[in-house]
């Protein structure tokens, strides 16, 4: 294994991710506070979006995928979570395609 790979496992951060597989970052080096979430939900509530605060862990810019965790629905998304990271996966994947 190689360090960038050791490095990548390591790195860990909230997101919120969207339906469409879209996501911000919310905390990397701390936890999100309540009212940092609840500033998140109203910003997809005032949009008509809806998502989840999940948790990603390894580097978005690498070819192994990043995992992640689902802490808890956002404004009642009606899609599965596995779909929005199937979204989120294959939008990476196009991103990378780009640089290669």
């Amino acid at each position: 294994m190689t360090t960038e790979e050791i490095q990548s496992r390591g790195e860990r951060r909230w997101i919120v991710l969207g339906e469409d597989g879209r996501h911000v970052t919310l905390g990397r080096h701390s936890d999100p506070s309540p009212d940092e979430i609840a500033q998140a939900e109203a910003g997809l509530a005032a949009q008509g979006l809806a998502g989840w605060l999940a948790v990603m862990e390894g580097a978005y810019y690498q070819r192994r995928k990043p995992s992640l965790m689902m802490v808890r629905p956002l404004c009642g998304p009606e899609r599965p979570f596995a779909e929005a990271v199937d979204a989120f996966q294959a939008a990476r994947k196009a991103s990378l395609d780009r640089f290669a």
